[in-house]
């Protein structure tokens, strides 16, 4: 009975790391977007500021509805912020504009994670349309037919590999808005803070998702191991 409920106690779990996680992000995004910046940019004027300096003149800043919903598309090359960063002008905002541009700056310097993670994103939704009816499949066969729950594994490792990837790609963005943000004298020390520990909530949001996505994969592995 432990692997019928195995899956349920790690949705549980994470879901609740998550959701903690989540209400962090969010209440430090609304405590910063209280303080006005002292260069007084908005969020658009912010990302198209760090776009100019870093010598990318074909990025188009557009705004997007939704609360962060902010992020760089490479196929269009647009960084889309969600209206309340496009048009505020406070630490949260800017440190969101930046780490975006930060993506853009990946994109132009042809960052090898980032990269990584666009030749294998067509595998990554192939694999997300069909591994759960494969698992589903695969968990009710095991006896019978062990590979197709190895199939299933297989397909979810690539989207779990997939949530690594995207792990040093945001760490590095946050890490080039920061540096850009300092330089630039966009932001005060202080302001500088802000951001940081901004945009640290923001990428626990993907360790959060990448640990979950570890955890329910040898999940699966263990049920394969023990079952065939």
């Amino acid at each position: 009975m432990i692997y019928g409920y195995g899956i349920y106690i790690i949705s549980v779990v994470f879901l609740i790391i998550g959701s903690i996680v989540q209400a962090r992000l969010k209440s430090r995004f609304k405590k910063y977007s209280q303080t006005r910046l002292s260069s007084d940019l908005s969020g658009r004027e912010v990302a198209e500021k760090m776009l100019r300096e870093s010598g990318i003149y074909d990025v188009q800043v557009t705004a997007v509805q939704g609360q962060l919903t902010d992020h760089y598309n490479p196929i269009n090359k647009t960084v889309n912020l969600s209206e309340a960063v496009y048009h505020q002008r406070n630490a949260a905002a800017a440190a969101v504009a930046a780490h975006e541009c930060g993506h853009a700056v990946q994109h132009a310097r042809s960052y090898p994670w980032l990269t990584m993670r666009s030749k294998i994103t067509p595998v990554v939704h192939l694999s997300s349309r069909w591994m759960h009816w494969v698992l589903l499949a695969g968990i009710v066969l095991v006896n019978q037919f062990p590979p197709l729950l190895l199939g299933g594994i297989v397909l979810f490792a690539m989207t779990t590999l997939f949530s690594f990837i995207t792990l040093p790609v945001e760490f590095d963005a946050s890490k080039r808005a920061l540096e850009w943000m300092k330089t630039s004298n966009v932001a005060t020390e202080s302001e500088l803070t802000m951001s940081k520990d901004a945009l640290k909530w923001a990428a626990l949001t993907y360790v959060v998702a990448a640990m979950s996505s570890l955890a329910t994969l040898l999940y699966y592995v263990m049920i394969y191991m023990n079952r065939r």
